[in-house]
């Protein structure tokens, strides 16, 4: 069994920083696209950020410049550093990860989400 857990969420003012984590655990073979989304009140689910197992990234153009996606694929983690936060970008944060649970080769991975953390940007 796979988990996503995500940390790092909280209050922050206009124009500062945070720095989100989410970690993988369980039976991992091999960890290929992880991503960042979020989901504001009454919006729908959006892609924030992903980075593939070959460190392409790839960015919704309103966090263009401010949001970083990194991975460290021996640690099993991806975070998302956000600076220059807007109170647009206040929302729920799920960490996604396409992941290989099996050894078989092959074999597709499977999508995991985490259970979020909330971000709100306000003064």
């Amino acid at each position: 069994q796979v988990q996503l857990v995500e940390s790092g969420g909280g209050l922050v003012q206009p124009g500062g920083s945070l720095r989100l984590s989410c970690s993988a655990s369980g039976t991992i073979f091999h960890i290929n696209t992880m991503s960042w989304y979020r989901q504001a009140p009454g919006k729908q689910r959006e892609l924030v950020a992903l980075i593939t197992d070959g460190f392409v990234t790839k960015y919704v153009d309103s966090v263009k410049g401010r949001f970083t996606i990194f991975r460290d694929n021996a640690e099993k983690t991806v975070d998302l550093q956000m600076n220059s936060l807007k109170p647009e970008d206040t929302a729920v944060y799920y960490c996604n990860a396409d992941i290989v649970t099996s050894g078989v080769p092959l074999v597709a991975g499977k999508e995991f989400w985490g259970k979020g953390t909330q971000v709100t940007v306000s003064s």
